[in-house]
């Protein structure tokens, strides 16, 4: 908003955000609305030079703006979204964190023990596509009260993934995977704590059917202690339209 402000806009520009995401959760591409209305007789900003108005203002913050689209004044950024896809980077092969990667350092989430059983999370994973109550998966927040726990996963992928420069320590025993999940929207917390399940039932802690039974609960305090995915390993990806 104070870039935006800096392109002397005549009356008070604010954003309007597809997604917020927890302190410590990265993203990788987010959306966002604005209305930016310039003085009488001067056109309206190019698209290039929005992008480019906006980043020279945002120069000093780790965030860019990569690209711009004029819309209708119906759309927004959050309630237009059709869906949202979340990646979860999983480390594997570490006995400690000191092993981590340099480079990866708080972009990944490297669970105790060198071994995860993949097939068992992807077995267990299925039980949660579809239409449910995930009020096990979600944390208790302010907004718990107002919000319907009911939500649409359209998609749970596990798959091996590269990390950041892994061909210069791939001697090193060391396995990336990347858990993807899509919905139109997420519950309070909830992709880091279907994460945590599933990586439980990859230690061996939680069967499969364990997820489904926890879905059926329908009680946060169900939900394992201490089971939840840190945000580090957390990026959105996306915002489909």
């Amino acid at each position: 908003q104070k870039a935006a402000q800096n392109l002397k806009p005549i009356a008070p520009v604010k954003f309007h955000i597809s997604s917020r995401t927890d302190a410590g959760v990265h993203a990788l591409c987010n959306s966002a609305h604005l209305d930016i209305q310039r003085a009488p007789g001067k056109p309206a900003f190019e698209e290039k030079q929005l992008i480019c108005g906006l980043n020279r203002h945002l120069k000093p913050e780790p965030i860019c703006i990569l690209n711009a689209h004029r819309v209708p004044s119906t759309f927004h950024a959050r309630f237009s979204a059709l869906s949202r896809t979340y990646i979860y980077r999983l480390l594997m092969g570490c006995s400690h964190h000191s092993e981590i990667p340099v480079f990866e350092r708080d972009l990944c989430w490297a669970p105790r023990g060198s071994y995860l059983n993949v097939p068992a999370m992807q077995e267990a994973a299925q039980f949660l596509v579809g239409t449910h109550d995930f009020s096990t998966f979600r944390s208790l927040s302010s907004e718990t009260p107002f919000q319907s726990p009911v939500r649409t996963i359209f998609q749970v992928d596990i798959q091996p993934s590269s990390g950041f420069l892994s061909h210069h320590y791939g001697h090193r025993g060391l396995e990336f995977w990347e858990l993807k999940f899509r919905s139109r929207s997420f519950l309070y917390r909830q992709v880091r704590r279907m994460v945590g399940a599933l990586v439980a039932v990859g230690q061996g802690k939680l069967t499969p059917h364990c997820i489904k039974e926890l879905l059926e609960l329908k009680d946060s305090r169900a939900f394992p202690p201490n089971a939840m995915a840190p945000p580090s390993g957390l990026f959105l990806k996306s915002v489909e339209y």
